[in-house]
Parts: C-alpha cells; sequence; structure tokens
C-alpha cells in the first residue's frame, strides 16, 4: 500500500489498505451492508451489486486490502478454503489438460485433485516436491499448471519455490500455491515467483475461529474468470462473513508476531523431551528446511508438529490431558489448538500411506495462539506427564 510516495508497511496495510479518507461524522469501522439486493440504475447493467458476483461492498473492501497485502493485482474472496481451490483451478484448467501437483498437500485438496478433476476429464499427476527432477519428468505436453502448498500442511516442510518457477517460467506455466500456514506476514508467493495464491481464509487471515472463507489472488483478468466460477457454483461469502474477516485481518500482523515467537518456544522445549521423538518447524536447525525458511520468510509460523515416542497410545493420553489447548480440527487462531492429523485431514488414507508422507502414528499437530508461552510449555509437560 502506498501513499504518496511513501509505501505503507505489513502492519499498516492490514488496517488501513484500501481505505478511502472518511469525512467528519463517518464511521471509522466499515459498517455491514447486510442486503442481498441494492437500487439499480435504469437502462444499464452497469453498477448491478449482488452478492453472489462477490462485489458487495463489505467483499470488496476486504478484497482490495488483501490484493495490496499479498502484492497482487486482484483478489477475491469465497465462501470456503475448499471453495476457493476448487474455483482457482477450474479457472485455470479445461478438460483434457494436465496438472502436476505436490503430493504433500491437505487431504481435502489431494481428493479435489484426484477424483473430481478427474471426472472433468483433468488429469493430475502428483509428485515428490523434494525431487527437484521429478516436477520435469512429470510435465506434458497438455500440462497447463503447477500446484503445491507451503509451508505443507501437517508436516510444517517448507518447499524451495526456486526449481518450480524455473520450470514454470520456462514452459508457460502457471504457479499455483496455497500459502494458507505462511500468512503474508511470514511469506509472500508471488515475490517467489507465484502466478496464483490461495489461502483458506478460515485460517491466519481471520484468527478466530469464527468465519468460513476462502481468497485467490492473482491478475485481474484471471480473477475474474474466478469470479465467474464463483457466481456459477454458488460459492460467495456472505456479506457478514467478509465484515468479520476484515476485522480480524486488522490484527493479522501482531498476532502472527506473536505466535511465531510462541511457537518458536514451544519447539525449542518440545526438543529437549524424552516423550518427543521428533519435533516438525522450520525455526529450528534440525529442521531439514531451516535454511530455505530462513532465506525466504520473515517468520517461522505458528504451525508445529510433535511425533510422539509412544506413538498412537501416547498422542491419545496427550489429547485426553490437555486442559488449556483444545483438542480440535482447523489452525491459525487466537487459541491454540492440538489434533491428530490421522483423525482428520489425512483419514483416508492407511497408516502406512501416512507414513510414507511422514505422518506416523503418534504424529500431533500444534496451531500455537497467541496466549503466554509459558503457559502452552505447562500444559504440554502436564500432558506428556
Amino acid at each position: 500500500m502506498a501513499r504518496g510516495n511513501r509505501e505503507y508497511g505489513l502492519a499498516t496495510t492490514v488496517l488501513h489498505g484500501g481505505r478511502i479518507s472518511t469525512s467528519p461524522g463517518s464511521p471509522v469501522v466499515k459498517p455491514i451492508f447486510q442486503s442481498v439486493i441494492f437500487g439499480q440504475e435504469t437502462g444499464t447493467a452497469n453498477g448491478l451489486v449482488y452478492p453472489r458476483y462477490g462485489n458487495n461492498p463489505n467483499a470488496e473492501s476486504v478484497q482490495s486490502r488483501l490484493a495490496l497485502l499479498e502484492g497482487a493485482e486482484a483478489a477475491l474472496v469465497l465462501a470456503s478454503g475448499m471453495g476457493a481451490t476448487a474455483c482457482a483451478m477450474l479457472a485455470l484448467l479445461r478438460p483434457g489438460d494436465h496438472l502436476v501437483a505436490s503430493s504433500w498437500v491437505y487431504g481435502g485438496t489431494r481428493t479435489l485433485l484426484e477424483s473430481e478433476l478427474a471426472l472433468m476429464g483433468i488429469d493430475v499427476t502428483f509428485v515428490d516436491p523434494m525431487e527437484t527432477r521429478g516436477w520435469r519428468k512429470a510435465l506434458r505436453k497438455k500440462t497447463r499448471a503447477i500446484f503445491l502448498e507451503t509451508p505443507v500442511n501437517p508436516t510444517c516442510r517448507v518447499l524451495d519455490l526456486r526449481p518450480v518457477r524455473f520450470l514454470t517460467e520456462s514452459n508457460g506455466l502457471a504457479l499455483v500455491v496455497d500459502s494458507t500456514f505462511a500468512s503474508p506476514i511470514n511469506f509472500r508467493p508471488f515475490e517467489h515467483g507465484a502466478d496464483v495464491v490461495i489461502h483458506s481464509a478460515t485460517k491466519y487471515l481471520n484468527g478466530h475461529h469464527d468465519v468460513l472463507a476462502g481468497a485467490v489472488l492473482g491478475t485481474a483478468q484471471y480473477i475474474e474468470e474466478v469470479r465467474q466460477k464463483m457466481i456459477l457454483w454458488g460459492q460467495a461469502p456472505d456479506p457478514f462473513a467478509c465484515w468479520l474477516l476484515e476485522r480480524g485481518l486488522k490484527t493479522l500482523s501482531v498476532r502472527v508476531e506473536r505466535q511465531n515467537s510462541n511457537a518458536m518456544r514451544v519447539a525449542e522445549w518440545c526438543a529437549t523431551r524424552k516423550e518427543v521423538r521428533l519435533v516438525h518447524y522450520p525455526g529450528l536447525e534440525t529442521h531439514p528446511d531451516h535454511e530455505i525458511a530462513l532465506s525466504t520468510h520473515q517468520g517461522f509460523g505458528g504451525m508445529l508438529a510433535i511425533e510422539l515416542a509412544g506413538g498412537a497410545r501416547a498422542a491419545e493420553k496427550l489429547l485426553r490431558r490437555l486442559s488449556l489447548i483444545t483438542h480440535a480440527p482447523s489452525l491459525g487462531g487466537v487459541e491454540s489448538l492440538a489434533s491428530e492429523p490421522r483423525f482428520t485431514s489425512h483419514t483416508h488414507l492407511s497408516a502406512a500411506e501416512r507414513a510414507a508422507i511422514g505422518i506416523p502414528d503418534g504424529f500431533v499437530r500444534l496451531s500455537i495462539g497467541i496466549e503466554d508461552s509459558a503457559d502452552l510449555i505447562a500444559d504440554l509437560e502436564q500432558g506428556l506427564r
């Protein structure tokens, strides 16, 4: 966001990005336009406002702010993260096209790409994102895009976009990045070669576990194509959800900074415990992607995972004993959460299949909130004892 020749920082942009100067007596906080219909000018279709089109004043306000925050030409808010992913891919791909995707993605995304796109005549090849040559080998004449997620849910692996970016630029492909885990405060994929960025806005962007929403960002022309898919597939968000999302977005910077520091303290403590076999957190020097995260991210994030030495039984005992950290799915909110991917995002896979992608039994994902880190550590300590 810029004012005159001076650019605002991220913390200012999340508060004031896209805001029009207010006149005396006007509200500082944008009101909720909880209306399905708006007056239309006679004799023209110009200026038609209808929430299903994504042009309600609350939607347009938060979309403008998200575009400024990510450095995109345009943004579109949809009814959910999965709705955002689905419409983003439908706007990119046609029957007969081919997509190359990372095999390390959220379980719901995997099902969408693997099952639903196949019904539409779109082929998908999954590759191990750590095998650089695998991306190139998977390309076909009809390949149109590469899809990946970084940091990866739930293993917290951080992918190096440079080799993928080289392939997409040299072959005229679109690079699609799901950046939900990072948030724009820690990582902005457009600065690293992405063409499309997707967020489950339910998570960090809103940050209060009270809104279901998604976002797609890219060029204005592409976002208009996504909008048409959203209209036809009924994925537009409610005006109140947009208002809540904009409210939550205002504290994104301070929330993520606190979650970054809390997660680092929790990860360092977990690494000292005999009950914990392995800690997955890119902020630790022992993490395989620490150097990539250090050079590309402004923070290591609020997500971490631990593998318990006692396996599945130890994970169940820990989750039953936690009193401050809530056993619940989702992530990115102000309250700390714990979950087992084998019963949530990756329940469709067998134990062997989960282990093959780094999610063995005894794997617990932690979404660290903004509580006092000492209290979070104390809760984990009594849970592990």
